[in-house]
């Protein structure tokens, strides 16, 4: 019989003993690896989902899109020789009820549409009418969202600029909501021709132009393909941007993979918490093992066979968690559908999808393998006399370098994987990097708490006070269950404190800052001709303490310095932006790089770009931008870069362009207005009465937007963060029923020398609770240094040590050591020492 026979023979064996000891070994796996198979089946659903109805989201086979511009007589005749096309209108703009400056107005985004719209799928509306009834005239459909905010009911009038409309019914449901992006007010659907004449769509105004197609239905995405090839050179230079049913809502799937992705991390952060636990079950099996292992080595088994034999049957026991956890991972997003599909504007295509199963069994067993081969390793090593003389366990030295190259492997393969897995390496490396780091870290603490407890039980303070001596002894004891438990509990913790770091200083930015230096009203749309007559208005009010404008146009990146802007993965690149030009420097900007054009400059275009975009987008001086404005290409020169703060919510734009480039072409001014809050409704009302084509955006609205939804990206970061803490609760529960075994001999002696109860139940607690607020006092560390990364290097907000959750962190993790240590401690206090210390014989 070959020694691989004898292990598996030997493995067998010791699997019918039965589970005992690998329950919290199987609740670890199951945990971790349900966490990250559930996130990466709602992505993959998710992604599913755009795929199959693609073609509903989009609204068409395919959809052709410029900025700020109708398409040419002759660009719309070339389109409508594709197939069936429908031409879409999308602005914003201000919905109002009543005239002149008593009308009260709210934001809507509008959607502007032909006879032919929607080529797929079908418009839900209250009363249930026909499209075509309720947009006949001058019918409008508006959300109902917007119906309340106004106090506006079916058969009411609504304005939309210069044009009195009347309200037919209430949009229950768009088919193409999903594909048309992030908008700041609820929609409004009308049709063109009710439009003509408002004064919403002048030259320079800002919206968009959407020329969706549905072709044969035969077509193929080898056909989509070569369309739009031919299209992209039919309307080369033109600024149009192509989409297809292939790609229907690619703001959603870059969101959904990169929060997706996210939490994937965040599992495997849960799964390494769960890997403290696995290698603790695994050594204290092992421990408990000792004799068989002494007795296998006595009768001449070699040490590789008692190392596969024990692989084997972790093995075996590891797959038996990653199975459960698969379960749960597929039962979780099918339980959950209902709450998913109504979180999300896109249909989710839930069910068991192979891949994100493979990938969350691929990590389970990486972990699996990595926690468990030193434990294992360490066995092969040990004589047999030693073991039967080491009442403690197996040797505790390094194991052989053969073992420690695999572990190498193991965690080199485990990062690699989820580096190429999640799609987004940069993240995926940093995040396995703060893992290890924060393992490192916790193993640090964990040694020092043990370091510094042994010389506290010789010191004063614990003279004459038997409880703390003996608790501080047993910590600092060999064979305490330090390590165990401020690794699992810590690095949990690590986690949710860095959510909680990040979130309050979030909430704070936005609370503190909004009312010292945000304006009021973002005013856009403002033609030439209206500029001085607004500025009349706003500069001569004493409520408005700061008013800055700027002449805009949209245009599209073409090129940067020869390289197609397809080619950058970077927002500036995407779409469209917004631009302006300027004679000379604009009052506040600081140049860090190059020289302002002279004033009355007229030579060839010159660019002034922000200077941190120009740096991760790698722009040097020197370097050419093409741009397609309003179908005109515009090559310019980078002569200078400047510091541009986003975040301070006022007029900031990437591209400057110097005055004569683009004096010539149609444009509009934008407007910040900084008032009180009292008067930002008066001048609302007097501005639109004026001219009720400036459409004002409420900058507080705004920003509840953004706040919402951060605040939903932090629900789920803190579900994924709540699931590696009950992970680390789980492997603490495990440390805590592993050392009951160790807490029963030491109570009997104890009680043989005459403790009491109460002070050996006290030292039980004070030893919980000190190692519970070690672990909290780490995880206070790692997630304020996880925060302040987040907010000041990816978000670059300031960032301020927030105490209260940091305190909650600390207390929450010694209650929770506390209780874990107390529920495992009655057993202990309730042993007779006669019997327990016999038996030590």
């Amino acid at each position: 019989m070959t020694w691989l026979a004898q292990a598996a023979r030997i493995a067998g064996r010791e699997l019918r003993g039965g589970l005992g000891g690998f329950y919290i070994f199987l609740a670890c796996l199951a945990l971790g690896v349900a966490a990250i198979a559930a996130v990466g089946s709602v992505r993959v659903s998710i992604t599913e989902g755009l795929e199959r109805e693609g073609r509903n989201i989009l609204g068409g086979d395919a959809e052709i899109e410029w900025d700020f511009r109708r398409g040419s007589e002759a660009e719309r005749a070339y389109l409508a020789s594709l197939g069936t096309m429908s031409e879409i209108y999308d602005f914003r703009s201000m919905a109002a009820t009543g005239e002149g400056i008593e009308a009260d107005r709210a934001l809507t985004q509008v959607k502007a549409v032909d006879d032919l719209y929607p080529l797929v799928g079908a418009v839900e509306i209250a009363p249930d009418i026909s499209l075509d009834k309720a947009l006949a005239g001058n019918g409008v459909i508006v959300h109902p969202v917007l119906a309340d905010r106004l106090g506006l009911e079916v058969g009411d009038a609504l304005w939309l600029g210069t044009r009195e409309l009347t309200i037919t019914a209430l949009l229950q449901r768009e088919p193409d909501a999903g594909g048309d992006g992030f908008g700041l007010g609820p929609r409004t659907l009308v049709s063109s021709a009710a439009l003509a004449g408002a004064g919403l769509l002048a030259e320079g105004s800002l919206f968009e132009t959407k020329y969706r197609l549905l072709l044969p239905p035969d077509t193929t995405d080898e056909a989509l393909d070569v369309l739009r090839a031919q299209v992209e050179v039919e309307l080369e230079g033109t600024g149009a941007r192509w989409r297809d049913r292939r790609n229907a809502a690619p703001q959603v799937e870059r969101f959904v993979k990169r929060i997706g992705s996210f939490l994937v991390l965040v599992g495997l952060a849960g799964l390494a918490v769960g890997g403290v636990g696995v290698s603790a079950a695994v050594r204290a099996y092992l421990e408990r093992k000792t004799p068989v292992i002494a007795t296998l080595k006595t009768v001449g088994a070699e040490g590789r066979t008692i190392f596969a034999a024990y692989l084997m049957q972790i093995g075996v026991l590891a797959g038996i968690g990653i199975l459960l956890g698969l379960i749960l991972g597929v039962l979780i997003p099918l339980a959950a559908a209902p709450f998913i599909e109504a979180q999300l504007p896109v249909p989710v295509a839930l069910g068991v999808h192979p891949f994100p199963l493979v990938e969350a069994a691929l990590y389970g067993a990486l972990t699996a393998l990595i926690f468990t081969l030193w434990p294992l390793a360490r066995t092969e090593q040990v004589r047999a006399a030693s073991l039967f003389r080491d009442a403690s366990g197996p040797a505790r030295g390094f194991p052989r370098k053969r073992y420690m190259a695999a572990l190498a492997v193991a965690v080199l393969v485990l990062i690699g994987s989820s580096a190429w897995l999640s799609g987004i390496p940069e993240l995926a490396l940093y995040a396995s990097g703060g893992i290890l780091a924060a393992l490192a870290v916790l193993i640090g603490a964990a040694w020092g708490v043990r370091v510094l407890s042994r010389r506290l039980a010789r010191t004063r303070l614990a003279r004459g006070n038997p409880a703390l001596r003996l608790a501080l002894g047993a910590v600092g004891g060999p064979g305490g269950e330090a390590t165990a438990v401020v690794l699992s509990l810590g690095l949990g913790l690590t986690v949710l404190a860095a959510v909680g770091q990040i979130d309050a200083n979030m909430r704070a930015a936005i609370d503190r800052d909004l009312p010292e230096v945000a304006p009021s009203y973002f005013f856009v749309d403002i033609q030439p001709n209206q500029l001085e007559t607004f500025l009349d208005r706003v500069q001569g009010d004493p409520a408005v303490s700061r008013v800055d404008y700027a002449p805009m146009l949209g245009g599209v990146v073409q090129s940067i310095d020869g390289t197609p802007a397809r080619e950058f993965d970077h927002w500036v690149t995407r779409g469209d932006r917004r631009i302006s030009f300027a004679d000379t420097l604009p009052p506040g900007t600081r140049i860090t790089g190059g020289e302002w054009w002279p004033e009355g400059y007229d030579g060839p275009p010159q660019i002034s770009m922000a200077q941190e975009e120009a740096d991760e987008l790698g722009v040097e001086l020197g370097d050419e931008i093409v741009m397609n404005v309003l179908g005109r290409e515009v090559a310019g020169t980078v002569t200078s870069f400047r510091e541009v703060d986003f975040s301070s919510g006022g007029i900031g734009f990437v591209l400057i362009f110097n005055e004569a480039a683009l004096r010539g072409a149609p444009h509009t001014w934008l407007s910040t207005v900084y008032a009180e809050q009292e008067a930002e409704g008066q001048i609302l009302r007097d501005v639109a009465g004026d001219a009720p084509n400036i459409t004002a955006i409420r900058v507080r609205d705004a920003i509840d937007l953004v706040t919402e939804a951060l605040s939903a990206l932090a629900a789920a970061t803190s579900w994924g963060a709540g699931a590696t803490l009950l992970t680390g609760f789980v492997v603490l529960i495990g440390a805590a029923a592993a050392g009951e075994r160790g807490r029963v001999f030491e109570a009997s002696v104890l009680k043989t020398v005459g403790a009491t109860r109460g002070t050996i139940l006290t030292s039980f607690a004070i030893r919980s609770a000190l190692l519970g607020a070690a672990a909290g006092v780490v995880a206070i560390l790692g997630g304020a240094a996880a925060g302040w990364g987040v907010l000041t290097l990816v978000m670059e907000a300031p960032y301020a040590f927030e105490p209260v959750s940091a305190l909650a962190i600390v207390l929450g993790g010694a209650l929770a050591t506390l209780l874990a240590g107390l529920a495992f401690a009655w057993r202990p206090l309730a042993a007779r020492p006669a019997r327990i210390l016999r038996a030590q014989d």
